[in-house]
Order: C-alpha cells, then sequence, then structure tokens
C-alpha cells in the first residue's frame, strides 16, 4: 500500500518479466499498425516499408437505408462573395511576396497574370489515348482500402474513414457512434493483417502489436485501441506509442522538434529522449489534403481543362492529390508558365491526356500553410493543446485524484484553525511546471480531452513551431530544439519548403536561442518521410529497453487502465 495524506492507494504490481522476456521476440512477429485520417500503415517490425491502404471501409446499403459517404478530401465549404474576396487577398499577398523573392543567379521573380494561363487552358482540348476499362464487378457487401476506388459511385456503398483530422471521426451520422468507429477499425486492420500480411487471425496470439498514438490523445479513446488490440483482434502483447516519439526514433535523432504534416492535420511535438513534453504539444486542423483544395480552388480559376473534376468523386480527389505531389514546389528559380500534362483515367470511360499550363499557383498552395487564410477552402480551423482529462472509473487513482487528493490536504487540514485555512486558500497555486513533479496534466482549465488554444484561429506553421519550442520548460532545451527542427508526414513532399520554413525561422527565432545551424530534417536516412513514425516504431519494438513496456492480455484484463498508466512510455 502507498500512503496519500489520509488516503491509501493499492500499488500496482511492480514489472517482472516472464521466461519468455529474457530472450529477444523475433521481429518477424512484432506487428506495428499506424493508422491516419486518409492512409493506414501496417507492416511487420522486420519489413523494409509497410503495407499503405486507404484507411477506408465501403459497406453495402441496406434498401432504404440512410446514405452517408465520408469525403476523400476535407470538403470545401460555399464560395460566398465573402470567402472569394478573403481568399484572392491571401493569394495576392503571397503572390507579391514571391515577387519580392530573387531568384539564384540574382534575378527578381515574376509572375505570368492568371488571365493569361486561364487563356491558354480554355484553348487545350483533351486527347483520347485509348479505351478505358468498364467498372470492375463488386460482389462483396464490406470493401476495404484501396479497393474501394473500384466501386462504381452509383453503387449503392456507404463510405466511412474511421479517423478524421488526427482523431476518431466520431458525428451524429449512420456510422459515427464510437461503437461504429471501432468496428470499423477491427475490420479495415483484420483485413489487412489477414489478406496483406498473410496473418490468419487465429495465429495473433503469438504475435505482437505496436500502436501509435497521436500526440495530443484522449485517454477513452487509447482504452478503446488497447481492447480492439488485446481482445477484440486477440494480439498476445502489445504497446502505444506516440507518433513524434517514433519519428525521432525513425530519424535517428535523440531530441528534435518533431513537425508531422499529415493529411488532415498538422502536430508539434518537441521530444527529449524518447519523452514528448506535454505543454509543447500543438495540433493544426489542416494538411496535405486542406492545401489540395486551395490548389484546385487556384487551377479552376484558370480554367482547369478537365472540366468535369469533382470533389465528391474518389478518383478524381486522387487525381488532384496526384496532381498536388507531381507539380507543386517552392522552387524560386521557376518562373512564368509550365507546360505539364496529365492522365484522367476512370472505368467506364476512355482514358483522355490533357496539357495544362500552371504558374505561380503551383508554389502558392504549399506556401498556404503559412499564409493560412488561404485554408478557409475547408472552413474554419483551431489549434489544439493537450488539456486535462476527465477520470475513468476503472482508474480512480489517476493524477485528477492526486490533484484533488492534494489541494484538499493543503486547504483544509483540519486540525488548522478559520484564519489558518483562509490563508491557506489565499496562497497561489502550484505553477504548471512545478505542478509536473506529480506527473499530472499540466495545462489550465477544466477536465476535458483536447481543447482550443484560440478558437476561429489557426497558426501558421512557422508560428506554431515557434509557440510549440517556447513551451518548453528550460532554456537549454529551447536552444536544443531550435538546432533540430525534424519534418515528417505525407504533407511534406514538397521539394524547397524545408528551406522556406528555415529562412522564416531565421528571421523569427529570439537572439538567445540563435545557434551557429539550423537544422531542418526531412529525409533522414533517406526514408519516406510519410514513414518515418511507423519505421521508429519498428525500431523501438525491438529494443531490448522495450522488454517493460508490453502488455498482456490477462494483465489488461485484469488490472485495464492503470496498467497503461503506469507502463506507458509517455507521462500519463
Amino acid at each position: 500500500m502507498i500512503g496519500f495524506g489520509s488516503y491509501s492507494i493499492m500499488s500496482m504490481p511492480a514489472y517482472e518479466p516472464g521466461p519468455e522476456h529474457f530472450q529477444q521476440f523475433p521481429s518477424n512477429r512484432i506487428i506495428v499498425i499506424h493508422p491516419g485520417s486518409l492512409y493506414i500503415r501496417i507492416g511487420r517490425a522486420s519489413d523494409l516499408l509497410p503495407v499503405k491502404q486507404l484507411h477506408c471501409i465501403a459497406r453495402k446499403r441496406r434498401h432504404g437505408g440512410k446514405i452517408y459517404r465520408d469525403s476523400f478530401i476535407p470538403p470545401s465549404v460555399p464560395k460566398t462573395k465573402e470567402l472569394i474576396e478573403e481568399l484572392e487577398e491571401c493569394r495576392l499577398q503571397i503572390s507579391h511576396t514571391l515577387q519580392t523573392c530573387v531568384q539564384s543567379n540574382g534575378a527578381r521573380r515574376y509572375a505570368t497574370p492568371p488571365q493569361q494561363i486561364a487563356a491558354f487552358n480554355r484553348r487545350s482540348l483533351p486527347e483520347i489515348v485509348n479505351d478505358g476499362e468498364p467498372w470492375p464487378q463488386v460482389e462483396c457487401d464490406i470493401v476495404i482500402g484501396d479497393l474501394v476506388l473500384d466501386i462504381d459511385p452509383e453503387l449503392p456503398y456507404n463510405i466511412h474513414f474511421p479517423y478524421r483530422r488526427g482523431d476518431f471521426n466520431i458525428h451524429t451520422e449512420v456510422g459515427g457512434s464510437i461503437s461504429s468507429v471501432l468496428n470499423d477499425l477491427y475490420t479495415i486492420w483484420s483485413s489487412i493483417i489477414e489478406y496483406k500480411l498473410g496473418i490468419p487471425l487465429i495465429e495473433l496470439i503469438k504475435y505482437r502489436c505496436v500502436l501509435l498514438i497521436p500526440d495530443l490523445y484522449s485517454r477513452s479513446h487509447l482504452k478503446y485501441l488497447m481492447s480492439l488490440l488485446l481482445k477484440d483482434l486477440g494480439f498476445g502483447h502489445c504497446f502505444l506509442v506516440q507518433e513524434s516519439v517514433g519519428a525521432t526514433f525513425g530519424a535517428g535523432i535523440g531530441s528534435a522538434c518533431v513537425v508531422d504534416i499529415g493529411d488532415q492535420k498538422t502536430a508539434i511535438s518537441c521530444v527529449e529522449d524518447g519523452i514528448s513534453h506535454k505543454t509543447t504539444r500543438l495540433r493544426m486542423d489542416y494538411g496535405a489534403g486542406d492545401v489540395c483544395q486551395a490548389l484546385s480552388w487556384m487551377f479552376h480559376k484558370s480554367a482547369f481543362p478537365y472540366k468535369n473534376w469533382n470533389e465528391n468523386i474518389p478518383r478524381d480527389v486522387i487525381l488532384m492529390r496526384n496532381l498536388y505531389e507531381n507539380f507543386c514546389h517552392v522552387n524560386l528559380d521557376v518562373c512564368g508558365p509550365q507546360e505539364k500534362s496529365f492522365l484522367v483515367d476512370h472505368p467506364g470511360d476512355v482514358v483522355n491526356k490533357y496539357t495544362l499550363q500552371v504558374g505561380d499557383e503551383c508554389i502558392i498552395s504549399p506556401l498556404s500553410m503559412f499564409y493560412t487564410d488561404l485554408l478557409k477552402i475547408t472552413g474554419s480551423k483551431s489549434t489544439k493543446i493537450q488539456n486535462r482529462q476527465p477520470s475513468d472509473p476503472e482508474d480512480p487513482f489517476d493524477a485528477e485524484f492526486l490533484r484533488e487528493t492534494g489541494r484538499k490536504r493543503e486547504t483544509a487540514d483540519p486540525t488548522a484553525n478559520e484564519s489558518q485555512q483562509f490563508e491557506a486558500a489565499s496562497e497561489p497555486q502550484p505553477s504548471a511546471n512545478q505542478d509536473e513533479d506529480i506527473v499530472v496534466d499540466t495545462l489550465e482549465g477544466g477536465p476535458g480531452d483536447v481543447v482550443a488554444l484560440a478558437p476561429g484561429q489557426v497558426l501558421a506553421l512557422d508560428a506554431a513551431i515557434l509557440q510549440s519550442i517556447d513551451r518548453c520548460p528550460n532554456e537549454e532545451l529551447k536552444r536544443k530544439m531550435y538546432s533540430n527542427i525534424l519534418i515528417v508526414g505525407g504533407g511534406v513532399k514538397i521539394h524547397g519548403l524545408n528551406l522556406w520554413l528555415q529562412n522564416r525561422l531565421a528571421l523569427q527565432i529570439p537572439y538567445t536561442y540563435k545557434t551557429e545551424q539550423l537544422e531542418i530534417v526531412t529525409s533522414p536516412k533517406d526514408i519516406d518521410p510519410a514513414s518515418t513514425v511507423w519505421k521508429g516504431a519498428a525500431v523501438m519494438s525491438c529494443l531490448e529497453s522495450a522488454i517493460e513496456l508490453w502488455i498482456n492480455q490477462s494483465e489488461w484484463n485484469r488490472y485495464g487502465l492503470r496498467i497503461l498508466r503506469e507502463r506507458a512510455p509517455f507521462i500519463w
């Protein structure tokens, strides 16, 4: 028993490795799962690269059932006159900024007016390359992953993405309850494990699992995910890793300010020796999908030659994402109109080749992460931080209990007289940093999973990095973070983005923290930035020190959330 004030807490059993722990567990029997809003990556820890699939599921509707289809891209909002004026003002602001820049040869940059580019694109006609294929026959009631793209949009299927903006996709429509989301996750994950990795589900008791979770997490969601892995899927052991920590292991960097640019969220966290500092965690509601929508808007302003493009058609969305990845850059030496071509290959139609002229929109769209008014095309956004979280009846002696009993002990000592009690109540409460010594949530506000920092406002990428580092607990750590900035995620594959960010930060870093080298790493060890986090978790699971992190089925069944608080490799 552990005494605390006048209370006693039943202690968790000390960790004692069983006989199976003394020898290294084979890496080909450890499954690493990294779920995202658009894609999921699953693979063995011994694999060079994970299996990558669309993180979605299509279910055939019952006759007369409700229609529900999640979009493959953050949906654009109605373009009111006010919104169009705002978008245009922001576009011009970025364009004027680019015109003040110089090329590497010292010459001033110039831009081609959108009207001139539009005149070319209006004259551009499609060229038929060959006859297309018919839509594949879909006879299953449930379709998983990339195969969802093969479903004719006219067929009666509902489409669900279990994650949105980096968290559970919970809503009030059909399939939006927590149980529906967990059911979708079970179906998608089990299908990929069984059919892509070739592991029968009945064998999973012999396997272990590492699950990557967001830096800004909800404890209740972690509880559901642990039960999903150990009870429903039936893994023998598992543990959870925060994405930013996985990124540092994947990059082979001990400490870094990790910037994870995903499809629908950008998360920032300062990691030191495998621990993400809670106060530094930020999450912005924008990512590559929102930038794609900004690019689409500018393409259509310049008479995009593929006139039937529709954000509600999954194959059209994938096409625009490919144009974003292939055409967009932040290379100031590229000026004037550029001719590009692309294919539109939809089942049930001929394959058409289009010629498109592009200008500065290929630079302006990725820079929307620094000029966030352009991202209002997908609605208002916010920046979120980790807040104190509500208690769970399964874990009665958590941080909330410590905080409350600590206050009662300080301010309501039964032996003190009234004046002493009044003085105790009047004393300032311990600051956030002092409070952290007893491992409790440190940010302001009452219990609530994740809160918005400034409702209606969203931080630009450089401002968010500066704010995250400024929240570090000491000066030395701030200096260390400014010299090690690691950018990962699928939204970072834009040539020159890291140099633009480096120049923006160099102008804003406080003089005290200026280092000889401001290093921004985007492709450490030549790993695809989208797989760095997955790779890091795979590396981490094979370390000798990971032996103490594994939680098995019997421990989870017996102790539930309490064992996660004691064993998790992050401050609970």
